[in-house]
């Protein structure tokens, strides 16, 4: 199990601080650390106002929320970072030197969805509230592979024991 668990995307303060309370709110069996941060945060913001509405009519806190930017002190340890894009990952690695490519993951493929979480950032309320569905979708599955402990197996390149079956 990992003993923190980052969620990072674009600026911050909106699919990050989503993923992270969905995911405290599910809960996981172990202690971990969650937090949500930012690629390019200039300067620390609330949470987007229709993300939080979102949050809000599902019961999630949002209270206190600031966005901070991802750090090298964010990827060390033994660290689970999830993206949402694929590009996400491939900047992570490459302004981190030390970060570690079998930890920094996009969420949907670590949880075997096909699909990358959409940016709803400009559109609709709605938008906004697929995106939480989507969320909600992916981080229920990463808190049942977290809560019986598969980690990815570099031999088959996927996610569960390697006596697991395909």
């Amino acid at each position: 199990m990992y003993n923190r668990i980052v969620f990072v995307a674009e600026s911050g303060d909106c699919r990050e601080p989503m993923a992270a309370a969905i995911l405290k709110d599910i809960g996981l069996t172990e202690p971990v650390q969650i937090l949500a941060r930012g690629l390019v945060v200039l300067f620390p913001e609330p949470m987007n106002q229709k993300a939080e509405a979102v949050m809000i009519s599902n019961g999630l806190p949002t209270e206190g929320y600031m966005s901070s930017q991802l750090t090298a002190e964010d990827l060390k340890g033994n660290t689970l970072v999830l993206v949402m894009e694929g590009r996400q990952r491939q900047k992570i690695l490459e302004l981190f030197e030390g970060a570690d490519p079998g930890r920094v993951h996009v969420l949907t493929e670590f949880v075997g969805d096909e699909l990358e979480i959409v940016n709803p950032y400009g559109g609709t309320l709605q938008m906004y509230g697929l995106c939480y569905e989507t969320l909600y979708s992916s981080i229920k599955k990463l808190a049942n592979i977290l809560n019986e402990g598969r980690g990815y197996d570099v031999k088959s390149n996927r996610y569960g024991s390697p006596a697991d079956p395909a």
